[in-house]
């Protein structure tokens, strides 16, 4: 997709609230909302939410949630299972047509139909026994208790499509079972609802997971049964468990809810789930836009990705060295912090997680117990009597010029023991950008060796 294209895209993510949201959901929500903000084009949030036996209404909060956490923002938000008067009148188009059929077989005839199939080296597809049942046969089947699951007639053909992610693509629909799109009990299934929705909502994109590549030929065949275009279609890999296991929203695998709560980067999380598996380098991002702009479907690889969680950690300090004080002021404040952008700048650089600011906040503000070997009290004592008056950006430069002299200290001798008394600390942010933020009197206090 090109910025100038016309007309503007419109995307869409389309979860179903049975669960949390893993960073397999959040790469597939990032690709869409960050190709529709980088081309001025709009980001639909459409709950799948026709199976209400499993869809809560706690889990489409926490999907919002997440996205939010995320940095997307919906311009428009719509559920599935609000629109069931939209669906039904595409039903009835598509019966009138001929293209959907009641079958009245169960699961265990089914399953012995495709058994037997397989025993006989055929593919276990099913056979359209349906189609030749009788008026009677199914009033029959109906006086007897049985409600039908309505299938659509597939054409047989090749369908063709160039998908923006696999390149050209064709599946042979006669290789395919006619997929049911009405369960027994008349719920709808997906493979239907989202072709109508995307219809009614002009999508020009579905951006998804590659383990939909075969819906794609079922579904261009019914977008076009109902008198449409498809999408353009781009089907990315999948991201895996480190162990190459897939992810599962049932079993909680690497949710953005947990890795919220372990104190990872949003941005870290988007930079990882987008670009992992992909021939671009993974790197640290300032802003959405940075990542919006190296979004290049082109450049996704066709085998499957794992997500390191170890690689997330090591990619959410990066992040935080990066961050502008405008994109963690209120989230510092939230966690005590008051130092404003000067702090900020001073130990961004030695966070791992954004919540270790709070140690050198405290740091800071103390009171700190000063570490003062006895080898070193004199010299700390002299180091004190030499601060200067003058307290500002520059008083570390000036304060060393003269420690330094006047002890002959120089190296680790020199710097070790003030940042020891000053800190309590063997390693951290650089003294020159801490030393202005304690103060004149509290650094004298620790030099002497008080808690301040």
């Amino acid at each position: 997709m090109s910025q100038n294209s016309a007309p503007r895209p419109i995307l869409r993510f389309a979860p179903s609230p049975t669960g949390l949201l893993h960073v397999g959901n959040a790469r597939t929500a990032l690709y869409n909302a960050l190709v529709a903000r980088r081309e001025d084009g709009t980001f639909i949030l459409r709950y799948d939410d026709t199976d209400t036996a499993r869809s809560t209404a706690e889990f489409a909060e926490a999907i919002a949630e997440d996205l939010a956490w995320l940095g997307l923002a919906p311009d428009r938000v719509e559920h599935q299972s609000k629109r069931l008067a939209l669906y039904d009148a595409s039903v009835e188009r598509l019966k009138a047509s001929g293209h959907l059929y009641p079958a009245y077989e169960s699961e265990e005839e089914l399953e012995a139909k495709r058994l037997s199939r397989r025993r006989r080296g055929l593919p276990p597809i099913y056979d359209r026994a349906a189609l030749a049942l009788t008026p009677a046969q199914r009033a029959a089947f109906e006086a007897g208790g049985r409600s039908p699951h309505w299938r659509f007639r597939l054409d047989g053909r090749r369908v063709e499509w160039v998908d923006l992610v696999r390149g050209p693509q064709h599946i042979e629909t006669g290789a395919l079972s006619d997929p049911v799109l009405i369960r027994a009990d008349g719920s709808y299934l997906y493979t239907l609802t989202s072709v109508i929705d995307d219809i009614d909502m002009g999508v020009t994109h579905v951006v998804r997971g590659e383990d939909h590549v075969t819906n794609t030929a079922v579904q261009t065949e019914i977008f076009e049964a109902l008198g449409a275009r498809p999408p353009v279609f781009a089907h990315h890999n999948l991201l895996t468990l480190p162990s190459g296991e897939g992810l599962s929203k049932r079993l909680g695998h690497l949710s953005l809810r947990a890795l919220r709560e372990d104190g990872e980067e949003a941005l870290a999380v988007a930079a990882l789930a987008v670009l992992t598996g992909t021939s671009m380098a993974v790197e640290p991002v300032a802003d959405l836009d940075t990542l919006a702009a190296r979004i290049d479907f082109s450049k996704i690889s066709r085998a499957p990705a794992r997500f390191d969680p170890q690689e997330l950690a090591a990619l959410t300090g990066a992040t935080l060295h990066l961050l502008p004080y405008a994109a963690v002021g209120e989230r510092l404040a939230a966690l005590g912090v008051a130092g404003g952008e000067d702090f900020w700048l001073a130990v961004r650089g030695n966070l791992a997680r954004l919540a270790d600011a709070a140690g050198w906040w405290r740091v800071v503000e103390g009171p700190v117990a000063p570490v003062v070997a006895a080898e070193d009290a004199a010299f700390l004592a002299q180091a004190a009597g030499l601060l200067p008056e003058i307290w500002d950006g520059e008083v570390y430069a000036r304060w060393i010029a003269s420690v330094k002299p006047a002890s002959g200290r120089a190296g680790r001798a020199l710097f070790h023991p003030l940042r020891f008394a000053l800190t309590g600390q063997e390693s951290g942010p650089e003294l020159k950008a801490l030393l202005p933020l304690i103060g004149r009197e509290k650094a004298r206090a620790r030099l002497l060796g008080q808690a301040a």
